[in-house]
């Protein structure tokens, strides 16, 4: 795409560039999340936000840009909570059920996060593969699974042979299917995933579940 010079700025005013782009990102990422990426249209943006489409064309270069960079912006919300999370003084058990814990709370406080991962898999990934950001930025939570798997693994309380991003998908795979498929669910059986009455009851559910996957005797296998 062609570069697109700075627009003239209206008054005379210098605009915070740095406020300016965080508001874009967050208007961006609920049209994205509500329309998908097709659906999503520039103008939309632009028309909710104290800027212009040229504005946001000179600060992300397109649409294809800003998507990716909503994308970004997402999965370094995650990234940072992984990374702030401290369970070295605890047990094995404990901490992969804190663990388990920071994702079930996070995707249920974000789901926009959820549509865009959605939206995302639509498009095999392409926007994602093309970041350099996201092919850096790897998952903190992988390597803080890896210590309490080993540690688990080594004082013989957990039995199971899982590596880290197994046992990451299989968190992942309840965290997110609780928020994205709330509808669908609902309608068929009736129950709201999201029902803040059975939050408790599912958070613990998660717990447990991959406790006993990581405990169970397999001594009859």
């Amino acid at each position: 795409m062609t570069s697109v010079e700075e627009p003239a700025r209206p008054n005379g005013r210098i605009r915070d560039a740095a406020r300016t782009k965080a508001e874009i990102l967050d208007v961006a990422t609920k049209e994205f999340a509500r329309s998908g990426f097709a659906g999503a249209r520039v103008d939309e943006i632009a028309a909710r936000t104290r800027t212009t489409k040229r504005m946001i064309y000179y600060y992300f270069g397109g649409k294809e840009q800003l998507f990716t960079a909503v994308l970004e912006r997402a999965y370094s919300v995650i990234r940072q909570t992984e990374q702030e999370l401290d369970v070295e003084h605890l047990d094995p058990v404990a901490a992969i059920r804190r663990l388990a814990e920071v994702t079930f709370d996070h995707h249920e406080a974000h789901p926009d996060f959820i549509r865009l991962v959605s939206i995302e898999n639509i498009h095999e990934a392409e926007h994602i593969a093309s970041s350099e950001m996201l092919a850096t930025i790897g998952s903190p939570a992988l390597d803080v699974i890896r210590r309490i798997l080993e540690s688990g693994q080594e004082s013989g309380l957990f039995t199971a042979d899982v590596d880290a991003v197994d046992l990451h998908a299989m968190i992942s795979a309840f965290c997110f299917f609780r928020v994205a498929n709330r509808h669908t669910f609902g309608a068929l059986f009736g129950r709201d995933l999201i029902d803040a009455q059975r939050r408790d009851h599912y958070r613990q559910m998660l717990g447990d579940m991959v406790i006993a996957y990581l405990t169970a005797d397999r001594a009859a296998d």
